[in-house]
């Protein structure tokens, strides 16, 4: 299933399952976040484009039997998705399809936010933060994991053909509606909202081809640098020569990936 006009990285089952090994090389820091956040039972919490609900069900476990998880996101596929890992754990989870314009949230309903690489990816982040400041009640606590510097994606050593489909997968994202490297605009922005900053944490990546943190980039690669050839950025053999190198890299003794380094913003509604 694809959804047109979903997300730049689409939402069909190949993308699924990357999610699934993407929140499994990033569930620690998740969780350590939440922590961070002092999510707790009874809590009413967002998932702010929670895709198919990953971090979403572990939410829910947290918010226990008297709080409640709600998960916003425009793929009605993933909301689909995740309405039925809600029932099969007997979950208090309310799935929303929308977009985050049309989201719907009461004022000072929500004790908590997550969200993970949502704001990378629409023009209004200030004003997207300003809504969900509003529906948060005093002391409630946003948690924001974004890219801080996209451009630090990179292999030792480094692969020619690899290296142009991971600048061409750079432009992509420069050239969308967002802003890939919005973390590092966040401390500043939710200043200005008022609210106080309470952490900030850097959150890197540095993969050897033994490690699961390996398969999260590699699953990318194999499944957007297809895409970026009907769209310009790369031709059929760029992509090709450029999994070959992947394959080659991962012969090598002592071969290293270091992913896109991120950020996680903690802030609190004072």
């Amino acid at each position: 299933m694809q959804e047109k006009d979903a997300y730049i990285l689409g939402t069909d089952n190949e993308e699924l399952y990357r999610l699934g090994v993407q929140h499994q090389v990033w569930a620690s820091e998740a969780q350590q976040g939440w922590k961070n956040g002092q999510f707790k039972a009874g809590d009413t919490l967002l998932d702010l484009g929670c895709g198919p609900g990953f971090c979403t069900k572990e939410l829910a476990f947290i918010a226990g039997s008297k709080g409640k998880v709600i998960g916003v996101d425009k793929s009605l596929h993933y909301i689909q998705y995740l309405q039925k890992i809600a029932q099969q754990y007997f979950l208090d989870i309310e799935a929303v399809h929308s977009d985050f314009d049309d989201m719907q949230l009461p004022k000072h309903s929500l004790d908590g936010m997550y969200c993970r690489w949502a704001l990378a990816w629409i023009p209004n982040p200030r004003e997207i933060l300003t809504k969900v400041r509003d529906a948060m009640k005093v002391g409630g606590r946003m948690v924001i994991q974004e890219y801080y510097d996209w451009s630090t994606h990179q292999t030792r050593p480094n692969m020619p053909h690899l290296s142009k489909a991971i600048a061409a997968v750079l432009r992509s994202f420069k050239e969308y509606d967002g802003e890939i490297d919005i973390g590092r605009e966040l401390p500043t922005l939710l200043s200005e909202l008022g609210m106080k900053i309470v952490s900030t944490r850097p959150l890197a990546k540095l993969a050897q081809p033994h490690m699961v943190e390996w398969q999260w980039p590699i699953s990318f690669y194999e499944t957007y640098f297809p895409r970026l050839v009907p769209l310009g950025y790369l031709k059929h053999e760029d992509v090709e020569q450029a999994l070959a190198d992947v394959r080659q890299l991962e012969q090598m003794k002592g071969a290293t990936l270091f992913c896109p380094f991120m950020i996680e913003v903690v802030a609190e509604k004072i």
